[in-house]
């Protein structure tokens, strides 16, 4: 491992000057620890913010959250308020990893955590997002679990993390402290960005800014998250959905639908979204909706299962929401014993 500097920030202004071109910040380090092992990451100072004051969850008046950078997944999943209000959240983080991942791991870091794709985390392969200019070998060679949505012929890799799938059903926004000075919230969708030409940065934030914390808004319907994986036991995503539904008179009035598992950061499904507004409250039209967005897929080889895996996944979801049906089947967000769905 290459020798590194550690150095533990005690506030946000002190995290930011800590921070020069060569450096992490480092929350739980269930992510970044893994990549410096591999040889991925190599930075030549940690600057640990996980002991910054931002550990808190607040709730507004009008039904919103403010979730701090570094609250602990375990800890968000298990809020009353979050599990009450926003249940779709608690799903996908309990859905995201073990019990111990969750202790340690922060929201921040979550956000933040690199593509899981194999030619990426292997130092002796080729890969745009490490080495930019040395190609993308998963383009023809092992893709089956990667994207089939936003992708190019730089990258295919699939973003891994659960909970910026609810977060992107929710229009949640982050909260950015620049080094260039001021502090300023970013959607989520502006957050993050797709391949292109550039695969080695997965969000817009600068060199040296600081996550500090997560607006979520209110919801206003019900809401729920569904993985499909390739084992019981935690894995990523090869498809997830995060969807809301607001059913009156037997009618669609408004619905929020992302996807996980198939795009290079959490895919709003906003075609499906326009064409289900106003249409029956049916599974009919929930596949309608469904394969409106997947005729935007590009599946490689491999992968062309997840589009029919995509649209029944959707599909179902909206059924169950449009049926009052919940995981647990009591209405609520299961707890943190219920382990992860599936």
């Amino acid at each position: 491992m290459r020798p590194f500097v550690y150095e533990r920030a005690g506030t946000a202004d002190d995290a930011l000057a800590l921070h020069d071109g060569d450096a992490r910040y480092l929350g739980g380090g269930t992510n970044l620890v893994d990549l410096m092992r591999l040889g991925v990451e190599l930075p030549g100072r940690l600057v640990d913010v996980a002991h910054l004051p931002l550990d808190r969850i607040e709730t507004g008046g009008d039904g919103g959250l403010v979730i701090g950078a570094t609250v602990r997944n375990s800890d968000l999943a298990a809020d009353p308020s979050v599990r009450a209000s926003h249940p779709v959240l608690a799903e996908a983080v309990l859905a995201g990893a073990s019990g111990q991942i969750r202790n340690l791991a922060t929201v921040g870091g979550n956000l933040l955590q690199r593509t899981r794709c194999p030619y990426f985390q292997n130092a002796g392969k080729p890969c745009n997002k490490r080495a930019p200019g040395s190609g993308c070998p998963a383009y023809e060679g092992e893709h089956h679990n990667l994207a089939i949505l936003g992708h190019s012929t730089a990258c295919v890799a699939t973003h891994p993390s659960d909970m910026a799938v609810a977060l992107a059903a929710l229009d949640a926004r982050v909260r950015v402290r620049r080094r260039s000075g001021g502090e300023r919230p970013v959607p989520l969708g502006d957050f993050y960005r797709l391949p292109g030409d550039d695969p080695s940065r997965d969000t817009t934030l600068e060199p040296g800014d600081l996550v500090t914390a997560v607006e979520v808004p209110p919801v206003g319907m019900p809401s729920r998250y569904r993985k499909v994986r390739e084992r019981a036991s935690f894995a990523f995503a090869l498809v997830s959905v995060a969807a809301a539904l607001d059913v009156a008179d037997g009618e669609v009035r408004d619905c929020r639908i992302a996807l996980g598992g198939v795009a290079h950061m959490p895919w709003r499904a906003r075609r499906a979204e326009e064409v289900l507004r106003g249409l029956p409250a049916n599974e009919e039209s929930y596949i309608r909706a469904a394969e409106a967005e997947l005729e935007l897929a590009e599946p490689l080889r491999d992968n062309a299962y997840k589009v029919p895996l995509a649209t029944n996944l959707i599909a179902r979801t909206l059924s169950e929401l449009g049926s009052g049906e919940r995981a647990g089947g009591d209405g609520r967000a299961p707890g943190p014993s219920d382990g992860g769905l599936s």
